[in-house]
């Protein structure tokens, strides 16, 4: 995602209805508030980060993405929100990054990153490294339906009004990602067994839960 054109073209388009949901999904596994110290992987264009900024003065936020240009719109989005207020904390790194502090973060939130990745295991070594005792998880991705007819359908449904490079990107998406039962899998190779997966809408799953104190 680190063509210019690419990233206008995703900080342009309208997420507001997955976002909220996603927010709707981390409010609700972290009891209401947050406070303390939260790490979004795959924060884009930092739209997730905000909101959240918004909502919950206590938080403090590292924002991290792979993407300088992704990285550049977000930034340009953080200092023209004063609600920010330097709580939000822009970083460039690749998963499983190992320069983040062990234990550090008592939430651990991700949108739409895990089918971006070559390998799925470094999002997980990441959520357990960086994890504090009893941190708070919520992965939310793009669920692969069953045959080509539902990927167009879906593509059709959601995208259809959109600039094609999204059409695309969405279709490619849709195919490169993973079905609940895979990421099931995925939690349980990586021991990750107090986290649970569910279809959370008719094209995303969510990994929710509290890992252990």
């Amino acid at each position: 995602m680190d063509d210019t054109e690419q990233a206008l073209a995703y900080a342009r388009a309208d997420f507001s209805e997955a976002n909220a949901l996603f927010i709707d999904l981390l409010e609700s596994t972290s009891g209401g508030e947050l406070n303390g110290r939260l790490l979004d992987l795959g924060c884009g264009p930092a739209d997730i980060p905000l909101a959240l900024a918004r909502r919950h003065p206590q938080l403090h936020i590292d924002a991290v993405d792979g993407a300088p240009a992704m990285l550049d719109l977000a930034r340009r989005n953080i200092e023209a929100d004063a609600s920010a207020d330097g709580r939000v904390r822009l970083l460039c790194e690749y998963l499983p990054c190992d320069d983040l502090p062990a234990q550090g973060y008592r939430t651990i939130a991700s949108n739409s990153l895990l089918h971006h990745l070559a390998d799925p295991a470094v999002m997980w070594q990441t959520v357990a490294r960086c994890s504090a005792p009893g941190a708070a998880i919520v992965v939310m991705d793009l669920a692969r339906p069953a045959s080509e007819l539902a990927v167009d359908v879906l593509v059709e449904t959601y995208a259809i009004d959109e600039a094609e490079v999204l059409r695309r990107d969405f279709r490619n998406s849709l195919f490169a990602a993973y079905t609940a039962d895979e990421v099931a899998a995925q939690l349980l190779a990586a021991g990750l067994h107090t986290l649970t997966v569910s279809m959370v809408s008719d094209r995303h799953l969510a990994v929710c839960g509290h890992l252990p104190h």
